[in-house]
């Protein structure tokens, strides 16, 4: 069962939050303010925070741009998973993911069945892979990011979460692109 293993070390993790809206400033920002508050809580760094319109090229060469840089581990992502015409975050990510986290859709739909019953299905929360960076797109709502922070991220973040966490596997991520 999922524990956290006292015996091992915590590592803190470089994360930075890009908030995508075409209304709100970083003085509005309850989202993003409600992600960097729980991630610095755990012990983690904030590398960079950003604010993006709802452009797909845009929130696209700002996700690139993010996991080029070796001083960031972890992008999140937040606004934009929607259904409505505007939301095309999902997409922004998926035009940089080199491998999807197909699980993390799914759970995180579990989790907010659990909060909001069958609202749920209008989110569509994703993560991936690439260049050796997890990103995570996370709806704009501070529910939403608490609920994803909260019941998942915290906790595959942490390296000494068990059975298995995301952090053990950093330096594999891009093994394939090393010569032997």
């Amino acid at each position: 069962m999922s524990r956290i293993d006292d015996s091992r070390d915590f590592i803190a993790v470089r994360i930075a939050v890009l908030t995508v809206s075409d209304t709100r400033s970083l003085a509005e920002d309850r989202s993003g303010d409600t992600l960097v508050q729980r991630l610095t809580d755990a012990g983690h760094i904030l590398a960079a925070r950003d604010i993006c319109t709802d452009d797909r090229a845009l929130i696209a060469d700002r996700l690139r741009a993010w996991v080029a840089d070796p001083q960031i581990d972890v992008i999140l992502s937040t606004g934009g998973t929607g259904l409505t015409g505007r939301d095309v975050t999902v997409e922004a990510h998926r035009d940089v993911y080199e491998k999807e986290i197909d699980a993390f859709g799914t759970v995180f739909t579990i989790v907010s069945m659990q909060k909001i019953g069958t609202s749920a299905v209008q989110s569509r929360a994703t993560g991936g892979v690439a260049g050796g960076t997890y990103l995570f797109a996370l709806p704009g709502s501070t529910g939403a990011c608490k609920d994803a922070w909260d019941e998942i991220l915290s906790l595959q973040l942490d390296y000494r979460h068990r059975p298995c966490n995301f952090v053990e596997i950093f330096p594999r991520l891009d093994e394939h692109k090393r010569r032997k």
